[in-house]
């Protein structure tokens, strides 16, 4: 049994985001939905948590209201296969108010900051040759959206 989850604050969101992640991910799912009752800060029946999966990982998502934000301190990092792997999450991610940000960051469109990275990324800057890794890292830190052809091309030389 999982004994560390992650928790997730949306102001009235959680459950369009949680639809959203779990759209995105192979193995992923919404596995349980809890709603305000009576007496609560909401109406009753609006949703409080919503429980999901995203490749297996638990995370629970919260309707807590506006009085906290996500910040980029913390992320969601994805490794991806290929190029079209990283386009088709950075779409998604992005879309309906997302923010694109530098070296591979984003933000979705609740706020939640994620890091669409290709597993060759960390090959290449994690490699022993360390001009390579240092001029692949000078690439990345030009990009936004990490386009794997230039990282093979700084790799290059």
């Amino acid at each position: 049994m999982q004994k560390i989850t992650t928790f997730l604050w949306y102001d009235d969101q959680a459950e369009a985001a949680a639809a959203l992640y779990t759209s995105l991910f192979p193995g992923s799912a919404i596995t349980k939905v809890t709603r305000y009752g009576e007496g609560a800060p909401v109406p009753a029946g609006t949703v409080m948590t919503v429980e999901f999966e995203l490749a297996g990982r638990p995370y629970t998502a919260l309707n807590g209201g506006p009085m906290f934000r996500f910040t980029e301190a913390i992320s969601l990092q994805v490794e991806c296969e290929d190029q079209q792997e990283v386009d088709d999450l950075w779409t998604k991610l992005t879309a309906d108010g997302g923010e694109p940000g530098p070296c591979g960051w984003l933000k979705d469109r609740y706020g939640l900051s994620w890091q669409i990275t290709p597993r060759i990324l960390l090959d290449l800057v994690g490699g022993e040759d360390r001009a390579k890794a240092d001029r692949v890292t000078a690439a990345m830190m030009r990009m936004g959206k990490i386009e794997i052809q230039q990282l093979l091309d700084a790799a290059g030389g």
